[in-house]
């Protein structure tokens, strides 16, 4: 008979326990998960880099809404990570005084957005204003005395008739809407009040602001400060026929004591977000030549401060450049931009030479795996950025510049993730059959993927078209994979991030070869990963929408499709949707109803007769991008013609149908239950 000593049997049972503790706690991602996520945005260092104050965006799951609140992080001893201030308000825009002793922010309140001041010797903080709208781009003057910000001043809508007044206590109909103006409402705002935003000041101590810019004009960019505190630069299209000229801008300065405004660039496309150089010599700023296509690049520009000798920094720089600073020495600035699905900040002289300073930015997408992110520099040249993970949000990071020394600072969701068993997202690079383009993409694997055992796959396609998808986390992706399916989302052509010729593929061509990209990455997925190919599925949301019922349209190789937020027939979507203006010329030639030909070729509707997939068509009940009708009228064909097919319209959601958590999950749990439906 074996004889088991004691102690073998302590250390066994031991062992049984951690693996069934292990097996309790190292569970997948849900749904509930979803609203226990936090991220941190727009990281601000102090002058001398000794502090970060970020927003910390959690979510409120019994009011169904995100929150952010300020926190901050003392570098030299970062266990002095706290709450910028105990009441519970979203808090947003903080910005560092120039002498760093003080962090002007906005908090919104039953009562509005105010800008409030905090003392970081004291921990004091103050409310400055009572503002008639929300503030925006708070920006300190150099000489630390005056704030100056952004407002919308309301005005009266145009009234066209008198109607009787009602008798005392009736119960009429409510007055209507009435506008005369080209751009009268925005999804996820609904009708936009009447009115013009313009610039503002306050002194850093309070009272009352003073507005500095007028007309009926709209001012509503990114401020900078000369560095006497005498003017400021801004853009702003002051054109007389600004409302139809809307694809421009140009670069100003007022000056902010008596008004006088300076126009200092004059040619047709975006001049936009003006950087006074530290010694006052140079404005930088952001634009391009609009030639009237799908996807321009935009590029550092340089002049003197008085507007002359203009010339194109980044000129041999196939990327656009964003979120630019300038270095304390003035001998360049440090950007951000997106390459080939990764976001990185580079720094770039004045000569054009540009140097990568780190990589993997972003994560402030929770839904889907959007490129996103901020940072900010100290005086001395560290940076502060936001850090994005496949497998975590984004994370607070520092880079610091005499040492190279990368630290990242926070671990918001550890507690949450690092008992999770996630998905690995996986790069695949392959060939398009159309032109043997290079194009890329990702795999998410389910949590314990075995590959002796086949798993159905699921298309993932993004939006806009003119964006792009990375490496970063994804509830969306993440909550696929949970549920057993193999994921694969794609950059096809007329994604950004591989330069402005590959983004412009699209041009007058939409949807056309990108449709080629996405099925030539379903088989290389095929030929890498165990798919079982009578389960294969397809969904996307917006662009991502429209390709999906493209897809559906062209091909019957997938089980299932969820169609979400699609534009079906380009002639009624343009001419309804909230950017309805926009479209003409730079996404086929023409208006409607000069091409008809054109826009009902590129529509998905003119394929419907083709469909048997059984299709879902998803819409947010308060979209204003791309309306429920659109969605209605591929349901409807569907029906019509006996195909398999459900309607879900999803109430209080625009067309960012994740806004709200509990939207997203909705999102996510039809889409799993209707593939789960036609699985094999």
């Amino acid at each position: 008979m074996l004889k088991i000593h004691k102690p073998v049997i302590v250390v066994f049972f031991l062992l049984f326990s951690s693996f069934l503790l292990n097996a309790q706690v190292q569970n997948e991602f849900d749904y509930l998960d979803v609203f226990q996520l936090e991220y941190a945005d727009d990281p601000q260092i102090s002058p001398d880099g000794k502090f970060v104050v970020y927003r910390r965006t959690g979510f409120d799951i019994m009011n169904d809404k995100s929150r952010g609140d300020l926190w901050i992080i003392d570098l030299d001893d970062p266990d002095n990570h706290r709450k910028l201030n105990s009441d519970e308000f979203n808090e947003s825009d903080a910005r560092w005084s120039p002498s760093g002793n003080r962090i002007a922010y906005v908090r919104k309140t039953d009562q509005g957005d105010e800008i409030y001041m905090y003392w970081l010797k004291s921990g004091v903080t103050a409310k400055l204003t009572q503002l008639e709208n929300k503030p925006s781009n708070l920006t300190w003057a150099p000489d630390g005395k005056t704030l100056a910000f952004t407002m919308k001043v309301n005005a009266k809508a145009p009234v066209i008739a008198k109607t009787p007044e009602k008798p005392e206590g009736a119960k009429w109909a409510e007055a209507p809407r009435i506008t005369d103006r080209l751009k009268h409402e925005a999804d996820g705002q609904g009708y936009l009040k009447p009115g013009f935003t313009h610039i503002f000041k306050i002194s850093a101590e309070g009272g009352t602001p003073t507005q500095i810019t007028s007309g009926d004009f709209n001012h509503s960019g990114k401020l900078s400060w000369t560095p006497d505190s005498k003017k400021i630069y801004f853009s702003a299209n002051r054109a007389e026929d600004w409302e139809y000229d809307f694809r421009n801008s140009e670069v100003y300065s007022v000056d902010v004591n008596n008004g006088t405004i300076e126009q200092f660039t004059d040619r047709n496309g975006p001049d936009e977000n003006p950087l006074v150089s530290p010694d006052g010599k140079y404005i930088a700023y952001l634009g391009h030549e609009d030639k009237v296509q799908a996807y321009q690049i935009n590029k550092l520009q340089l002049m003197q401060i008085n507007g002359s000798n203009k010339r194109t920094v980044s000129a041999n720089f196939d990327r656009s450049i964003s979120q630019p600073v300038w270095a304390k020495d003035g001998k360049g600035l440090y950007f951000m931009y997106n390459d080939l699905g990764n976001t990185k900040i580079g720094f770039i002289d004045l000569k054009g030479k540009i140097k990568d300073i780190v990589k993997n930015v972003g994560g402030t997408s929770l839904g889907r795996p959007y490129a996103s992110g901020s940072f900010s520099v100290s005086g001395s040249g560290d940076i502060a950025y936001t850090l994005s993970k496949p497998d975590r949000p984004s994370d607070v990071a520092v880079i610091e510049e005499k040492r190279k020394n990368l630290r990242i600072i926070t671990s918001l969701n550890e507690d949450l993730l690092g008992n999770k068993n996630l998905g690995k997202v996986e790069e695949i690079w392959y060939k398009s059959s159309v032109d043997k383009r290079d194009i890329q993409g990702w795999i998410v694997y389910p949590p314990n993927y075995d590959p002796n055992k086949e798993y159905p796959l699921l298309v993932e396609n993004h939006g806009g078209p003119i964006l792009n998808y990375g490496p970063h986390f994804s509830a969306e992706m993440q909550l696929y994979a949970s549920h057993g399916y193999v994921v694969f989302y794609p950059n096809p052509r007329g994604s950004t991030s591989y330069g402005e010729e590959f983004g412009n593929l699209l041009y007058n061509n939409y949807p056309g070869e990108d449709y080629n990209d996405v099925m030539d990455g379903v088989d290389e997925v095929i030929k890498k990963v165990s798919i079982n190919t009578n389960e294969l599925f397809v969904t996307g949301g917006s662009a991502g929408g429209i390709m999906t019922a493209w897809i559906i349209g062209k091909t019957n190789r997938f089980a299932a499709a969820v169609v979400a937020k699609p534009v079906m027939n380009w002639i009624s979507k343009t001419l309804v949707a909230d950017n309805y203006f926009g479209y003409a010329d730079s996404r086929y030639p023409g208006q409607p109803w000069e091409n008809f030909e054109t826009y009902w070729k590129f529509s998905p509707i003119s394929l419907v007769g083709n469909v048997e997939t059984p299709t879902m068509v998803m819409v947010g009940m308060d979209d204003l991008r791309t309306p429920p009708s659109e969605a209605k009228q591929l349901y409807h064909a569907l029906k019509i013609r006996k195909i398999e097919s459900v309607l879900v319209e999803i109430p209080e959601a625009s067309h960012g149908i994740a806004a709200k958590p509990s939207n997203l999950n909705t999102k996510i749990a039809h889409t799993i239950a209707w593939f789960e439906k036609f699985r094999k």
